[in-house]
């Protein structure tokens, strides 16, 4: 029987990227996003409930996080839960849960961005060394305010 591992979320930065430039140059970003609902308690009262989501992206969805995601951001994610293990100080087994993404749309006006233009970007791995970039505008014109980005190629990194 296959197995399924998706997750989709549409949420703003918590806090601007982190960018770290790993060996041979690869880079990875990391960043929480907030995902809001909102419901009525026994009460009738209106509550809202915040979940936070830690976020990693590789290689060129890392470099476009850097250059055009900022705190407070809408942002579209999809990926894959990835579930970390360690031992802390005292020596007690703890865990983290990310949601590592193999595609990001910037949600928003442009100028929320930060960024000039639109369009849609996807990272693919070809028979060459380095990545592919390829630009479309997207369809109905450029008057969306959203750009998607996707990485099409496996995280064979230890992390």
């Amino acid at each position: 029987m296959a197995s399924v591992n998706k997750v989709i979320l549409i949420g703003n930065l918590g806090k601007d990227p982190e960018v770290r430039h790993l060996e041979g140059g690869v880079a990875v970003a990391r960043f929480p996003i907030a995902t809001s609902e909102t419901f009525k308690d026994k009460q009738g009262q209106r509550q809202e409930r915040t979940e936070w989501h830690n976020i990693v992206l590789w290689r060129g969805l890392a470099e476009v996080a850097e250059k055009y995601l900022k705190k407070g951001n809408p942002v579209y994610i999809e990926g894959r839960l990835r579930t970390n293990n360690y031992q802390d100080k005292d020596g007690i087994q703890r865990y983290s849960t990310e949601i590592v993404a193999d595609q990001m749309t910037m949600l928003g006006s442009r100028s929320d961005n930060g960024n000039g233009g639109g369009g849609n970007y996807q990272e693919s791995s070809g028979s060459n060394s380095g990545a592919n970039y390829s630009t479309s505008a997207p369809a109905g014109g450029n008057s969306g305010g959203a750009s998607s980005f996707q990485n099409d190629e496996p995280d064979d990194l230890p992390f």
